[in-house]
């Protein structure tokens, strides 16, 4: 089999995948897309979804959280949702009462689970946190669930899996 150059275009066939403009896509950071849902205090931008590139199950954006700033508490549907600590540090609160809390520094991951009520917060008073999210669908999904009377002193959780104990 000769691959010798020649005149007619392997994707243009009805149908055909147009893998030139339907392949690999790179979105720098310059050009993520600010036209999301907003929060008070945090600003996301969407860099993969079904407008800007296509995307059927998945989302993928950044989100930049002030100092002090924090979520209404919520639940993302049917949705998971995986968030990366660029910089800062992250406080999740979860739960019914928001019972549970736990905090995340740069490097770390943290994963939601479907209708799970969560709070995002900024746990540092004067420092901005910054964050990758992505999300199993394209469709950003809040539902929000008012005021929730919050728990106290809510219990710590580290994140750890069954097999590795409390530091």
């Amino acid at each position: 089999m000769t691959t010798e150059p020649h005149d007619h275009d392997h994707d243009s066939a009805p149908g055909a995948p147009r893998w030139k403009h339907d392949g690999v896509r790179v979105i720098t950071g310059d050009k993520l897309d600010p036209n999301t849902a907003q929060t008070p205090g945090m600003f996301r931008q969407a860099a993969i979804n079904h407008a800007r590139v296509g995307a059927q199950k998945i989302w993928a954006g950044t989100v930049a959280i002030q100092p002090d700033a924090k979520t209404g508490v919520h639940h993302h549907g049917a949705l998971e949702s995986v968030i990366y600590v660029v910089r800062g540090r992250a406080r999740m609160r979860w739960g019914e009462r928001l019972e549970f809390v736990a905090e995340a520094g740069p490097g770390d991951f943290i994963y939601v689970p479907p209708y799970v009520p969560h709070q995002e917060i900024n746990a540092s008073p004067d420092e901005p946190l910054e964050c990758v999210l992505v999300r199993s669908d394209n469709e950003a999904v809040v539902v929000n669930l008012g005021d929730i009377e919050p728990v106290e002193k809510p219990e710590a959780v580290y994140w750890v899996d069954p097999i590795h104990r409390h530091p």
